[in-house]
This record gives C-alpha cells, structure tokens and sequence, in this order.
C-alpha cells in the first residue's frame, strides 16, 4: 500500500481499476484490504477503486490524542479524496465506514458524486447503543474476544441463521473469521473506532445532504436493524432506501457478495 500524510494521520490506501472514482470506507474493525476479497475483483474492469485503513487499524498511524470523533474520520476521507483522486467520487461504506460516510456528505458534499451505505443509521440507540457500549466496557477492563470463542460470537452478529446453518458455506466463513482474530486488528481497534460508532448523531444535519444518498439495508441485520436504516433514509432529501433479503450486517463478506455488488454496480451506473 501506498502512504498518504494527512494533516492527522498517515493514511495507507491502495489504488485498482481504472474508470471512474468509487471509495470504499471500512467498517469498525475492517481494514481496506477485506474490500479486495470480494468487491474490487468485481469492479476493477469499469472502475478505479480506492482503498485504505481508517485510523486506529491496520498500517495506517494517528498521534492525535483519542477520542476521535466521526468528524475526524471523515475528514480524513476528504483529505484522501482530495490528494490522490481529486473528487467528487462515488462513495460505497458498510457500518462505521457508512457513518463515515454519512459525515462527508454533510461536511463536504463537493466531494461526494454519489454515496452508497451499508448497515447504517443516522445514531447509535437502543440495541445498537447497548451493544457497542457493552463491548468497549469489556474490552476497557481487559477482556479479549479472539480464536474461536471470537468466530462464533461476531459470525452470529454478521450472517443470517441460514447462512451459519449452511454446511458447505459455514466452513468458509469461519476461515474467514478465523484469518480476522487471529490478525489482532479487531481487538486493537475496537476501542478507538467503536468510541466515534457510539457517540455520532448526525440527525439534526441530515436534512441538510443534497447529494445523492442510497441506504441499504438487509432485513436480517441485528448489528444495525433495517428500520435504523429506514430512519436515516428519511432525514435525508431524496434519499433512496433499499432492503435485501436473507442477507446480515457481513454479507457483503463471504455470503452474498456477488448479488450485492450486482446491486451496488446499478446503482453507481446512474451516476458514474
């Protein structure tokens, strides 16, 4: 990967493709690498596709002091776009790296051409707040989810029952996971990531997004219920909302790839 210095963080993204500038923005735990498993092999033929490690994973370096907001994540996004695309592109984020998304499009919609997000609200509340409060606790009184014990407690959060219930596909997902606790990076990054993931509220500037926004949901997400993503759809003007069947938070990673970047490739037609 390539190094770009920001104004806050060393940045280390990766450039594929050729065509035009899609963005993909990790989420929570996710490093720009996990888009090159299944989604830039799908769209490097048509499309110049952009990847790189938020800070607080992966070889990307930060010395700002923590806690970092949403607002520091999205603006180092906007430094990214502006240094090695040029803006505006087309933005695909899952997560975390929607509501980072969701941020540049409230603070810098010139360089946003069209924005993609995936499992994602316009807060953390409710479920969602209970749940990423309850992992940051543990993880702060030294608590470690790794191995095993990790797989089969974030695949229940990532996959819907019929894709952990699948004897052939269950093999494959759980080397997948596996690869990601053994890597470390989720334990390392769960603290500073999941902090801004619990913290963000971005409804009362919602309204204000005028650049084209499409929120996909997946109607068995338990990490971000569709209606949270329904919601957000709402708050912003002519936002449209998808939701797809069968399908979990991670679905997009070793489950149903193929038809979500099918559908995410529609979608970025229409603009690109």
């Amino acid at each position: 990967m390539a190094v770009f210095e920001g104004s806050s963080a060393a940045l280390h993204y990766e450039q594929t493709g050729s065509g035009p500038d899609v963005v993909w923005v990790a989420g929570g735990g996710s490093t720009g690498h996990d888009w090159q498993k299944f989604q830039t092999p799908h769209f490097d033929p048509n499309f110049k596709s952009t990847v790189f490690d938020n800070r607080g994973i992966g070889s990307t370096t930060c010395n700002t002091p923590q806690p970092w907001t949403m607002a520091d994540f999205a603006s180092d996004l906007a430094e990214l776009i502006e240094g090695v695309c040029g803006g505006p592109v087309a933005l695909i984020g899952s997560s975390l790296g929607s509501a980072i998304v969701q941020e540049l499009a409230i603070s810098r919609p010139d360089l946003v051409r069209c924005a993609i997000v995936m499992g994602t609200g316009a807060w953390s509340t409710g479920w969602g707040w209970d749940y990423q409060e309850a992992e940051i606790e543990f993880r702060k009184r030294g608590g470690v989810l790794d191995g095993m014990m990790g797989v089969t407690h974030y695949a229940s959060m990532l996959y819907p029952a019929r894709a952990l219930g699948d004897r052939e596909l269950w093999p494959k997902l759980r080397e997948l996971l596996l690869e990601w606790m053994n890597s470390g990076e989720n334990e390392a990054s769960l603290v500073p990531q999941w902090d801004a993931s619990l913290r963000y509220d971005q409804r009362d500037r919602l309204p204000s997004v005028r650049c084209p926004v499409h929120v996909v949901a997946f109607d068995e997400d338990v990490q971000a219920p569709p209606q949270d993503g329904e919601e957000l759809a709402g708050m912003i003007p002519n936002a449209e909302f998808h939701l797809l069947k069968g399908m979990g938070h991670g679905s997009w990673y070793g489950h149903a790839h193929d038809q979500i970047n099918a559908y995410l490739e529609a979608i970025l037609r229409r603009y690109l």
